[in-house]
């Protein structure tokens, strides 16, 4: 089973990125992806590397944003591409059937689109407005949410679909029940007064049986 809490890394430098993963995993966070944007393949390997190990010892699932090729180096558990990266379909045939692959979506289609590539789960998103992509897609609001899931499940389409962009612990409620299996956030963990806590009421919000639980 999928964890429902994802945690996206944040960090301009290799030491912020290693060290927020670390915090978020010892916060309770078990789904770590490294997003790393901007970076040589080489800076993304050596960060990869290391985040490996640590979920290693968390026993965590480790997420490769972008890269493929360094996500099978590195023995992570997947990898997740946005809708203009590297086609699903070429990251197959490099990860193999074992390792995870995650999609961006934005709109029905793409949904979609990327149950008919294959993908493992969604990241459906933005929710609203977030500085941590600098090309945002329309934002989707919980009535987006409601009527995308609501598409899903009238198809008896039961993919993991998580929520993602600007999102606060106060809107998790309102966002499991549209349907959403679970939530991907960043700053949210990442600048948390009390990350084990947030993390814990996360948690607790999204595990809760609830009418709308896949």
């Amino acid at each position: 089973m999928f964890s429902r809490v994802q945690y996206i890394s944040q960090g301009t430098t290799p030491l912020e990125q290693r060290q927020n993963i670390h915090a978020a995993l010892d916060a309770g966070c078990t789904w770590i992806q490294l997003r790393f944007k901007g970076q040589e393949e080489a800076v993304v390997r050596s960060v990869a590397e290391t985040v490996r190990t640590l979920c290693a010892e968390y026993k965590a699932f480790l997420i490769v944003n972008d890269h493929a090729r360094i996500a099978l180096e590195t023995e992570a558990h997947g990898v997740h591409l946005g809708l203009q990266d590297m086609p699903v379909a070429e990251a197959r045939a490099i990860v193999g059937s074992t390792r995870l692959i995650g999609g961006t979506a934005n709109t029905l289609d793409d949904l979609h689109q990327r149950i008919a590539e294959g993908c493992d789960y969604i990241g459906l998103g933005p929710f609203r407005f977030t500085a941590t992509k600098a090309k945002l897609s329309p934002m989707l609001g919980l009535e987006g949410y409601a009527t995308l899931l609501t598409a899903l499940q009238r198809g008896d389409i039961t993919i993991p679909v998580y929520a993602i962009g600007g999102i606060t612990l106060e809107d998790v409620p309102a966002l499991r029940e549209t349907g959403v299996y679970g939530v991907a956030l960043s700053g949210a963990i990442t600048h948390a007064a009390d990350k084990r806590q947030t993390v814990d009421q996360l948690k607790e919000i999204l595990y809760a049986a609830t009418t709308h639980s896949r």
